[in-house]
């Protein structure tokens, strides 16, 4: 189905030029991606799937469902029965996207249901969108189901219709999203995410471990584990052990390495016992990659008081370069806020002074919004959006400097890539420093034609962009 934002990167470009801008959005998710057959007759149901990661996992969840009830997944608005619309409410901008693609859905299609972290807003979802068929909130896969139910009846064929064994995925074939837990135990006055979605749930360690084992068996080489919070993972549980496994990241992970695909872990916070999983990622062998996504969010202290955050970015720094000396080829990527409400000029430059000292590889950045709900809204001295953009402009040249930098540093090396697509001008491919969509890629334009999506291999970098190299195969 198309998605009423573009937001996945054009293969086939091969211009000597940064393909990722620097404004990319690492709270989306990679555009949805639909593939199953269908049979004539068969009810089937649109999926307009907006937000993060974690939603996008929801709406395989859904899907998965409804398959199994003999319901096909429509690519487009005019081939379903009804859409459902799986909204975003991160940020104000976020829900505007959100309306508007329900907007589009009912105008193309006229029966939609709305689900996900905006559909914890009913009335006001209602308010702009009375049409609706229905709507429910984050993570309520039943209600969906019943309104699905309500408004397509199924019509299974349990000779014909046969669910994939891992379920549908939204993903390419060659890595998949796994989430861990739900919910947020933190408070912090910019984020609603935890009214939305609850404190924090995690499941249980075999169970995620039978989930990865699945996806592995079916051909995925990349394991992406996400949750709200999760270097976390565990506590709610109180790090319980079942049949063999221990609700622990740190054991998570390194069970999740043993399975033989790449390990990458999003939204890990900087808790002390992070850093036991820096000697898995300097093991080679472990599976688990040299890379962590933190959500640093700033850097002066009183700007952390005031978001209600951990406000040790000195000792921050410590920990990085603790990091670092274990493992030195260890990626970190992080995303930042800046004109929070008080922010001054220079608690600002701090930031910045202190970007130049942690050399982050990977940097996404949010200009602050409103947040219906969120505590900051009432915070005094807010910021003038001409300020915002500003200082969001001066952020995003010095980190994109930091960026170039460390990739020149990569011409002449040999990594190891794997291969995301494959078209007539050349294989688009990431390193393990690389994640989907909201890092770079690695472009390989000749001795490309054997590879296929979610191979392997070593390629040995000849030049560098802003945000992106290019290499060839190695002999």
């Amino acid at each position: 189905m198309q998605s009423p934002f573009p937001r996945s990167i054009l293969h086939g470009i091969r211009a000597r030029m940064s393909q990722n801008p620097p404004s990319l959005r690492p709270d989306i998710a990679p555009a949805a991606r639909f593939s199953e057959p269908q049979r004539a007759g068969q009810p089937r149901i649109g999926m307009v799937s907006l937000g993060c990661p974690k939603a996008l996992v929801d709406s395989e969840r859904i899907l998965t469902r409804l398959r199994a009830e003999g319901y096909a997944i429509s690519p487009d608005y005019a081939g379903a029965d009804a859409v459902i619309v799986n909204t975003c409410g991160f940020l104000d901008s976020a829900k505007a996207e959100s309306l508007d693609a329900i907007g589009e859905a009912l105008q193309e299609n006229g029966r939609v249901i709305v689900t996900g972290c905006l559909g914890a807003e009913p009335d006001y979802i209602r308010e702009h969108h009375p049409r609706i068929l229905a709507v429910t909130g984050p993570h309520q896969y039943e209600q969906v189901l019943d309104a699905v139910h309500a408004a397509v009846p199924p019509s299974p064929d349990p000779f014909i219709d046969l669910l994939p064994a891992t379920g549908v995925s939204l993903t390419p074939r060659h890595y998949s999203y796994l989430k861990i837990s739900e919910g947020c135990n933190h408070k912090c006055k910019f984020c609603i995410i935890p009214d939305m979605r609850g404190r924090l749930s995690s499941r249980p360690a075999h169970a995620v471990l039978r989930e990865a084992e699945k996806l592995v068996a079916a051909g995925v080489r990349e394991l992406l584990v996400i949750s709200q919070d999760t270097s976390a993972y565990g506590v709610d549980i109180k790090h319980a052990e079942s049949h063999g496994h221990r609700a622990h990241i740190t054991d998570l992970a390194r069970d999740l390495g043993a399975l033989g695909a790449w390990v990458r872990l999003h939204y890990v916070y900087p808790y002390p016992h992070v850093r036991d999983l820096i000697p898995l990622m300097a093991d080679a062998d472990s599976g688990v990659l040299p890379y962590l996504d933190i959500p640093f969010q700033h850097a002066h202290p009183d700007v952390l008081r005031r978001m209600a955050r951990p406000a040790a970015a000195a000792k921050t720094l410590d920990e990085i370069a603790a990091w670092r000396a274990i493992c030195p080829d260890i990626t970190l990527r992080s995303t930042f806020i800046v004109g929070y409400p008080g922010e001054t000029e220079a608690e600002f430059q701090t930031l910045l002074d202190w970007l130049d000292e942690a050399q982050l590889d990977r940097v996404g950045c949010f200009k602050y919004e409103n947040v219906a709900g969120a505590r900051s809204n009432a915070l005094p001295d807010h910021v003038a959006d001409e300020v915002k953009q500003d200082r969001w402009d001066r952020f995003m040249a010095k980190a994109q400097t930091i960026s170039e930098a460390k990739l020149e540093a990569k011409v002449g090396s040999t990594l190891q890539v794997i291969v995301d697509n494959v078209d007539a001008d050349g294989a688009t491919c990431r390193t393990m420093a690389d994640a989907p969509e909201i890092d770079g890629n690695l472009f390989i334009d000749e001795g490309y034609e054997g590879l296929s999506a979610g191979d392997l291999v070593s390629v040995t970098v000849d030049e560098a962009g802003e945000y992106d190299l290019w290499g060839q195969i190695t002999q």
